[in-house]
């Protein structure tokens, strides 16, 4: 999708973000995030000469170097003046950038074996030793509960990419305050966090959202709580949303592009933007030249036609729908030509914040997303490439009689994907 420069920088305009979210949810939540923070904005700025940088100093006094990406992008904070003030299309006439975009928000979607992993059969491939040891799968979401007993002894490294610029109204002394404490913060595994008074990790998680989906994913297989569908996987927490839920286009692109970074196998993604972004479509390009597998939620928009979210509707990335527990659409998942399969979304039981309640259920594309993502990092520890794995995932997938725009080739099949039937 091209997005129109004269629509990306009108800085009155709001976008609508879905989610699914709560116990029990099944409707839709939209909410409206404010773009704009006091007197700063980020934007995202694709080139092929990082001059252009210098360019953006001479268009204006004070410029803050936000990110730089690998595929020749960056994000920067200018004054909210540089939106109206005929610098964008000035920026836009270097014959060496690619696109300028604002930066866009976005959000999540929202031992007893739930039935959500019985009904993909995961048990069955448990019981032929296909418990996803050795793969590593990452959560790009709220990050992870560290200190989940049912989730720490699979968690590995992560990191935190929460900048949050031009999204919430927060102080410019807030904002720089937080910038500043981002870049000069370190990246802690759970190893190195402690309990009393020891570093909390970055990537810790402060919603629950983020440790709803690690448990689908990987909680282990005990004698308490739940079981994942991968339990003996490594989680990596990648926060890239914040305590309320919400982020930016350029935080899931530095989460996407860390994942890559760092060879990991799958990274799921329960989120997601209801306009493209340029730099979240090239980040997800950029995983896939790195041969990490995306996963991520189609959206909670339905009942709707056409209405697949970013990322899931990258055709590098796989696109995963909810089903109920009767194999019916949840009534929430998003539809369109994009959905390349479902999973169980509605009432999922899972861990989730200890400090509050260790377990929940929750409804939503997101939560049928980790089903699928932990299934193809055992893929990817198989030896199956990232284009490999994804055609695995869909070509095993069983036909539950719903069309394709609305379930893509069908319900994900543990057992017949990891080829233990």
């Amino acid at each position: 999708m091209t997005e129109s420069p004269s629509n990306d920088f009108d800085p009155s305009r709001r976008d609508v973000l879905r989610s699914v979210a709560g116990v029990g949810a099944f409707g839709l939540v939209s909410d409206v995030i404010d773009e704009i923070a006091a007197d700063l904005v980020a934007i995202n700025v694709g080139y092929h000469d990082d001059g252009v940088l210098d360019t953006i100093g001479t268009l204006v006094n004070d410029i803050d170097l936000l990110r730089t990406y690998a595929w020749g992008a960056a994000t920067v904070a200018v004054p909210k003046p540089f939106l109206s003030d005929g610098s964008v299309q000035t920026l836009q006439a270097d014959d060496s950038v690619r696109y300028v975009e604002q930066d866009k928000a976005a959000q999540a979607f929202q031992q007893q074996l739930p039935w959500g992993i019985d009904r993909v059969d995961s048990d069955v491939a448990h019981e032929h030793g296909r418990t996803g040891s050795g793969g590593d799968v990452a959560i790009i979401d709220t990050g992870i509960d560290s200190y989940h007993s049912d989730l720490d002894a699979n968690i590995g490294e992560g990191d935190s990419f929460t900048l949050g610029i031009g999204i919430l109204s927060e102080s410019s002394e807030q904002q720089r305050a937080e910038r500043k404490r981002k870049r000069v913060k370190q990246t802690a595994t759970r190893k190195e966090a402690t309990t009393q008074g020891g570093l909390i990790p970055d990537w810790q998680d402060d919603n629950g959202h983020g440790t709803h989906c690690a448990g689908i994913v990987a909680a282990v297989d005990d004698t308490n709580g739940v079981i994942g569908v991968s339990p003996d996987a490594t989680l990596h927490g990648v926060k890239v949303l914040t305590a309320l839920g919400s982020g930016t286009a350029s935080d899931i692109a530095s989460g996407i592009e860390y994942v890559a970074n760092q060879g990991w196998d799958a990274g799921s993604l329960s989120l997601g933007l209801m306009q493209d972004s340029a730099l979240l479509r090239e980040a997800c390009q950029y995983a896939t030249d790195q041969g990490t597998l995306l996963v991520a939620a189609t959206g909670n928009s339905g009942p709707c036609t056409d209405c697949v979210s970013f990322p899931a509707a990258y055709p590098e990335v796989v696109g995963v729908g909810a089903t109920t527990s009767d194999d019916a659409l949840a009534s929430f998942s998003s539809t369109g030509p994009e959905v390349d399969l479902v999973a169980p979304g509605a009432n999922i039981r899972s861990t989730y914040l200890s400090i509050l309640s260790s377990y929940q259920s929750l409804s939503g594309t997101s939560m049928a997303c980790p089903h699928v993502a932990g299934v193809g990092g055992m893929l990817m520890n198989d030896g199956y490439s990232n284009t490999e794995a994804a055609e695995r995932l869909t070509a095993t997938a069983e036909d539950i009689g719903l069309s394709e725009t609305e379930a893509g080739t069908g319900l994900l099949d543990v057992p017949a994907a990891v080829g233990v039937e």
